[in-house]
């Protein structure tokens, strides 16, 4: 199968608007659970997911944080102004730009951008009992973004600013305005490191009970960080995906995390279609690296088409690099440069075609018709999709972000 040939209208189907779950269900592990095991179809209720894992196996969590990424202001005409906030620009480090003071850059995302053609938006805003005055100046554009430099007075931190005035972004087909309850409902249990415009929405269903009895089962757990971006909702507008570009995403993996990867023979559980972008970028990266072990953070960046190239695993002599060998060149890649935490970005792209190497298991809610992550759904699934679908429609399951949840078996 030629990947790039790949029609988008092949991976459609009827998703009526009530089924789109608005809010999510009152306990979060009481969402139903579809599970595909080696083609058979079955459901069960969420917090009974250990049962249906085998017991001496590594789940892989992305603890990203939802930032309120939405900030309004409103012209001197009266005309709201939102900036999106998309990805840090100035300093580029997620960390660094939470703890930024008095000023730093953002790529954003400007609604209703015609009503502003010159001049600063300002905003004043209260940081524990110290009112503050926020401005943000248009440097221009940045490809499909706008590069927006944010100045402030005071001592507050940006973490500290967007806390006051950012909006959680809830995903734009739920068609309601954000609540105070989505603080809460739209981030994981385990959510740690500041910087996603979007849940790895997978990870809404575990409680602390769940991961308690995943432990009892012998389940280990260990976490990474991909940050998700808006570009997680584009929908592919090409009649071909060869013609829909991915949006970058950035990610960091401690090398405790790769160890455990090792002791369980790179073979991992993923929570969520995050998750598994960047447990299959690590392979390609690993690969990389058996061929050039020099490479700079930025040269192990995986692009869209990477692991479609002739050979994908094999080295000039012919050899294939398997998936331990590749996690194990980034722990080595690590020490040389005496780093505990691997800090890049993929591009990655998983349609019918990819082979996976190191995601064996998956755990994923319903994705949108014709979208980028059905597509990985049907890659897992050796194109089994319709038949997941097909039941969950028949069966009353919930679909998108605070929609059920299934565990896949291919």
């Amino acid at each position: 199968m030629n990947t790039k040939e790949i029609h988008i209208s092949d991976y459609n189907y009827e998703l009526p608007d009530e089924r789109i779950a608005k809010y999510p269900v009152t306990e979060r592990d009481h969402s139903k659970l579809l599970i595909y095991n080696k083609g058979k179809v079955g459901e069960d209720v969420f917090y009974n997911l250990p049962k249906y894992l085998p017991s001496h196996a590594l789940m892989v969590f992305n603890n990203t944080k939802v930032i309120q990424a939405r900030l309004h202001f409103r012209k001197e005409t009266g005309a709201l102004i939102e900036v999106f906030l998309l990805e840090p620009a100035e300093p580029a480090d997620y960390e660094q730009m939470f703890q930024s003071h008095e000023r730093c850059s953002w790529l954003c995302l400007v609604g209703n951008q015609k009503k502003w053609k010159e001049g600063a938006l300002v905003r004043m805003i209260e940081v524990k009992g110290q009112k503050l005055e926020v401005r943000a100046t248009r440097r221009g554009e940045h490809g499909t973004s706008q590069w927006i430099d944010f100045e402030w007075s005071g001592g507050a931190s940006f973490a500290d600013i967007i806390d006051v005035m950012g909006e959680l972004p809830i995903p734009p087909y739920l068609n309601r305005e954000t609540q105070e309850s989505d603080k809460t409902t739209y981030q994981t249990v385990y959510s740690k490191i500041k910087g996603s415009v979007a849940a790895p929405t997978a990870g809404l269903h575990f409680t602390e009970k769940v991961l308690a009895d995943l432990d009892a089962y012998g389940i280990e757990r260990e976490e990474l960080t991909l940050h998700v971006g808006a570009g997680t909702f584009r929908p592919v507008k090409s009649e071909e995906i060869a013609g829909h570009e991915m949006h970058t995403e950035y990610i960091a993996v401690r090398r405790h995390t790769l160890e455990r990867l090792l002791a369980y023979d790179a073979q991992a559980i993923a929570v969520g279609t995050t998750s598994v972008r960047t447990l299959e970028s690590l392979y390609y990266m690993g690969l990389k690296l058996e061929a050039n072990p020099d490479l700079t953070e930025e040269e192990l960046h995986v692009n869209q088409w990477e692991p479609y190239d002739d050979g994908r695993c094999k080295m000039d002599d012919g050899r294939c690099v398997t998936p331990v060998k590749a996690i194990q060149n980034l722990i080595d890649w690590l020490d040389r440069h005496a780093l505990t935490t691997l800090h890049t970005s993929t591009q990655i792209i998983i349609a019918p075609g990819y082979d996976y190497h190191i995601v064996k298991m998956l755990v994923t809610n319903f994705h949108q018709p014709q979208s980028t992550l059905l597509l990985l759904v049907s890659a897992f699934v050796h194109g089994d999709w319709h038949r997941i679908y097909d039941y969950a429609l028949a069966h009353d399951f919930r679909f998108l972000s605070y929609g059920d949840s299934s565990l896949l078996i291919p």
